[in-house]
């Protein structure tokens, strides 16, 4: 989508992303390398029980849906960061996520015209419609002079 697209109180949908138990570990082993979410054996007894997804794994689902969905093709280039995020239920193997951003904020910079800000919240919901994942976030865009 273009940035001229976008605008307040727009909901965008994507999905779903079936999470695997080979996603999970193999992202764990790599980023975030704790028990809960590298060894099922060991998570089976912990406090989820069983195997969970790593938060910044499931921020990264988020992303991808996102870029898909909404940011491939447009004028994006960066963030400078989120305003919040928060993982209230935990993303195990085999749950089926779906997003919704719902547009918060669309405008050009008063300083720089020929940059665009987006702010929007994205959620992610399993497949027993749980939140998993609750962020705002910022994007900037490149924009020509008008």
């Amino acid at each position: 989508m273009k940035f001229a697209e976008f605008h307040e109180g727009q909901v965008i949908e994507a999905g779903p992303h079936v999470v695997t138990e080979t996603e999970v570990l193999q992202f764990a082993n790599a980023y975030d390398p704790q028990w809960f979410h590298t060894d099922p054996s060991a998570a089976a007894e912990g406090p989820f029980g069983g195997l969970i997804a790593s938060g910044w794994h499931t921020g990264g689902i988020a992303m991808r849906l996102v870029a898909k969905a909404a940011l491939e093709g447009s004028e994006s280039f960066a963030s400078p960061g989120l305003a919040y995020v928060k993982w209230p239920n935990p993303v195990r193997p085999g749950d089926s996520l779906r997003l919704v951003a719902d547009v918060i904020e669309v405008r050009r910079s008063e300083k720089r015209p020929t940059l665009g800000i987006l702010r929007w919240r994205w959620r992610l919901f399993n497949q027993r419609d749980q939140l998993a994942l609750d962020l705002e976030a910022t994007s900037l865009f490149k924009l020509a002079a008008h």
